[in-house]
């Protein structure tokens, strides 16, 4: 009897070099391991076991499980969680293999599974397992997600909404003008085009033929715009596709994209752009945007971190139309801890000068945006209390004329972009001069975002201090997909901060943290609109 796939599956091992855990919020150390594919109760799972531990990475194959390759014998397993799951975020590891013949040995059983189990596939560049009928773009993005994706930049609302963003257009304007002698008489690519936009700033500059690539519904009002400005609409074919699936006539001397999300890699879309380098790019090919930074910094807000904290008090009802919603007070406070917040803040409420980790379009490989591990430093500028981690970022058109910057800073003109902050459910304490040291780990998933871990730590300081060791800690997981919005539109934010309400109407955030059943208690029975007026 000749034995299934599936069955020979159960029956291989394939040894390891090592393992190492991306989902935890610290470093975690590698060793070597045991790969083993199993199935129990109709249950396919695909295990990693550490041979000098007990401890066991799982991932269930049924669910959305994808393989990246980052060399012949490195590679990253992410598994994103199922609806059904508790656990919101994804996890995954990096597994490295002894030689390539191990490595090539697993990728053939892998895809061998996926073949009988799941879909036809076939091994893609990058060590994507994909479908025969789903471009590389669908294997790596769930269907849920890319509808709502292009169904949102479909729209012309949305367009102009980023169009109204002086500052975003504007500078591309400006990069593009500045800079005519990398435009004229050359052929362009605009990578996701929308409404076609840079193309057409493109043809002003006098490039000989710009493609416009747009996946969205938005190629078709493309179209019709760029039909009505005939000055350039000779120049300029509007391609309705994702760049990973269509084909052009001829290599393009100039990319210009927009490909920026929130903190600078949110919607995975610098993915396409630089397979977009690849396919299209002629060498020495000029790119616009060049390259991108993500920048960092500590600060302390106690009137966003009391708001967030206020959040989760409807859940410590002990008496909600007779029932008790305590049991998922915890919960709900760590979901709300887990929203990173966008908005426009002060840049007074850092407490330290910030960091920066630089990202160059021209070199960067797909694969690099898989996992982004930035370890932090900072030295405190003031004595107060750490509520998280601000971000923003900016980018750079080097062009052969001007060196342009478009940037997303607090201070500077706000963006639809604004910034990002990711705050702590446990601030942590620092003096002036104190060293705050961490790590921004950032995993990809397939709802084209990252889970995001964060770990900011408070130095030993006084006597002792060279001997290192940290004082205190502080961990939080944060989902950049779902992210707390706190303005619907670009505006200044206030020159200073709102004067405190008055001490018989405020909650400090030392009573949040209290756990003293009395202190609970004293706060629930404050009326609902003066917890409304903190917000």
């Amino acid at each position: 009897m000749e034995v299934s796939p599936l069955k020979k599956l159960e029956q291989l091992e394939f040894s390891l070099d090592s393992v190492t855990d991306l989902s935890s919020p610290s470093v975690s150390s590698s060793s070597p391991a045991v790969a083993t594919f199993s199935s129990v109760d109709g249950v396919t799972e695909l295990r990693f076991l550490q041979s000098d531990s007990a401890h066991c990475f799982t991932f269930d194959l049924a669910s959305a499980q994808q393989l990246f390759k980052l060399g012949p014998i490195q590679f990253i397993c992410v598994s994103d969680s199922s609806e059904s799951s508790e656990e919101k975020f994804s996890k995954g590891v990096n597994i490295k293999f002894r030689n390539e013949k191990d490595s090539k040995d697993f990728c053939d059983s892998f895809e061998e599974w996926r073949k009988d189990a799941v879909v036809k596939g076939s091994s893609l560049q990058n060590g994507t397992i994909s479908s025969s009928n789903k471009s590389k773009f669908d294997d790596k993005i769930e269907a849920s997600s890319a509808k709502m994706y292009f169904h949102y930049y479909g729209q012309l609302l949305h367009q102009q909404n980023m169009l109204q963003d002086y500052v975003r257009t504007g500078t591309y304007y400006a990069a593009v003008m500045e800079n005519r002698s990398d435009f004229v008489g050359r052929v362009v690519v605009d990578v996701g085009a929308g409404s076609g936009i840079l193309s057409m700033f493109a043809a002003q500059a006098g490039a000989k033929h710009v493609y416009a690539v747009e996946a969205s519904e938005m190629a078709e009002y493309a179209r019709k715009l760029i039909a009505g400005n005939p000055l350039f609409a000779d120049r300029i074919t509007v391609i309705k596709g994702k760049v990973e699936d269509i084909e052009l006539p001829e290599k393009a001397d100039v990319l210009i994209s927009e490909p920026m999300g929130t903190l600078l890699v949110n919607e995975r879309m610098l993915e396409s752009y630089v397979i977009a380098r690849d396919r299209f790019m002629s060498p020495n090919g000029k790119m616009f945007p060049t390259v991108g930074r993500i920048h960092m910094a500590p600060f302390s807000d106690e009137f966003l971190f009391i708001e967030m904290a206020n959040k989760a008090l409807f859940w410590q009802q002990q008496n909600y139309y007779g029932v008790d919603l305590t049991p998922l007070y915890v919960s709900a406070h760590q979901g709300y801890f887990s929203q990173p917040v966008v908005d426009a803040f002060d840049p007074r409420l850092l407490v330290a000068p910030p960091m920066c980790h630089m990202i160059d379009f021209t070199k960067m490989k797909e694969e690099d945006f898989y996992e982004i591990d930035i370890p932090l430093k900072f030295t405190a500028s003031m004595c107060t209390r750490v509520h998280g981690l601000a971000c923003w970022f900016d980018v750079l058109f080097d062009g052969s004329t001007v060196q342009r910057w478009l940037t997303t800073a607090p201070g500077a003109p706000t963006t639809h972009w604004y910034q990002i902050r990711c705050v702590l459910s446990q601030p942590i304490y620092v003096m002036a001069g104190q060293e705050i040291t961490g790590r921004l780990h950032l995993i990809v998933h397939s709802a084209q975002s990252y889970t995001i871990d964060l770990t900011l730590s408070a130095k030993m300081w006084g006597p002792g201090a060279s001997q290192g060791g940290i004082l205190q800690s502080s961990t939080c997981k944060f989902d950049l997909k779902e992210p707390y919005y706190r303005m619907s539109q670009p505006q200044a934010y206030p020159v200073a901060q709102e004067p405190p309400l008055p001490p018989q109407e405020q909650l400090s955030t030392q009573d949040i943290q209290t756990q003293n059943d009395e202190l609970q208690d004293e706060l629930l029975q404050q009326p609902p609109q003066n917890t409304s007026a903190q917000l």
